[in-house]
């Protein structure tokens, strides 16, 4: 039986990065680029965004040796989206250098006929008033899984609360969540986060791991990998919802007890990201891969 295809709308990005490894210039990236190698590893993926007219060819055949249908990746006339942005030493956060929307600005999804029906939804960082309309024209998804930053938590705060209303799973990094909330402490911001909608808030924390809040106060901590390879996070949070929603999409179940074995997955994915710059590890792992580091993040939890 073929697994229910998961729909992707985000960013589609050349990227240059540099951190105190490397850099590397004019790189595949964006959001629901990192998504979708991610997810794809186990389920099929519908990609919604839009690319310039300078995007190879060659790319977009990559995306389809995966997977990922690319009915819905408008090509426009003009360049595609850059971000350039600098890491420091302990790697936590990026400073954006410089960002050119591009044929980005302005963008409008329109989905195509055949992705009205796709039973998951990932929403991938990007503003909430395109997610909001990605998310009216899908018929009736079993989920609805958002990502957000906090750009969007500064400047369109009335528009993301209006869509947290619409959504199931909520992915933010712990200091967004005490941005959005006004809460110190993460299990307080995982509560008032669901008060805001969503039925379940994952809160990550970088090298530091992951948590779940979800119905009646229940909390599930899942750690990272411990990667001793660092090389470049970016993609590594998108990677990461990648990984959780690819995982839940594959068995087709998204019960609690469920995602939170989709919580392994998710980080387990996002530690290959970090060990090489932009999409190289990705590429080259397999689903067989990523089950051999979920049993080594289990045994770090076992008493």
């Amino acid at each position: 039986m073929k697994n229910p295809d998961i729909l992707v709308v985000g960013s589609i990005a050349f990227d240059t990065i540099k951190t105190p490894f490397g850099e590397k210039k004019e790189i595949l990236g964006g959001s629901a680029t990192y998504f979708s190698y991610a997810a794809s590893l186990f389920a099929p993926v519908n990609l919604l965004g839009i690319v310039g007219s300078d995007f190879p060819e060659k790319e977009i055949r990559k995306f389809e040796k995966r997977g990922i249908d690319t009915s819905g990746l408008q090509v426009r006339p003009g360049k595609t989206f850059r971000w350039s942005g600098r890491y420091g030493k302990n790697l936590k956060e990026a400073r954006t250098v410089s960002v050119a929307l591009n044929v980005m600005d302005g963008y409008s999804p329109k989905l195509p006929e055949q992705y009205r029906n796709s039973q998951y939804l990932f929403l991938a960082n990007i503003d909430p008033e395109t997610q909001l309309k990605t998310l009216k024209q899908v018929d009736s998804p079993k989920i609805v899984v958002c990502d957000t930053m906090n750009l969007w938590i500064k400047t369109k705060l009335p528009e993301l609360k209006k869509l947290l209303e619409k959504v199931d799973v909520l992915l933010l990094n712990d200091e967004e969540a005490r941005m959005l909330t006004g809460q110190e402490n993460l299990r307080a911001a995982g509560r008032d986060i669901l008060k805001l909608g969503p039925k379940t808030a994952i809160i990550k924390k970088g090298a530091h791991g992951v948590i779940m809040i979800s119905g009646k106060d229940d909390f599930f901590f899942a750690p990272a990998f411990p990667t001793t390879g660092v090389s470049d996070p970016t993609g590594a949070g998108d990677s990461f919802g990648g990984g959780f929603t690819g995982y839940i999409a594959a068995r087709n179940d998204f019960s609690t007890a469920r995602m939170h074995k989709a919580l392994f997955y998710g980080a387990a994915v996002a530690s290959f990201t970090v060990e090489g710059f932009g999409l190289k590890a990705l590429e080259k792992i397999s689903v067989s891969n990523v089950e051999h580091r979920v049993k080594q993040i289990k045994k770090l939890i076992q008493i």
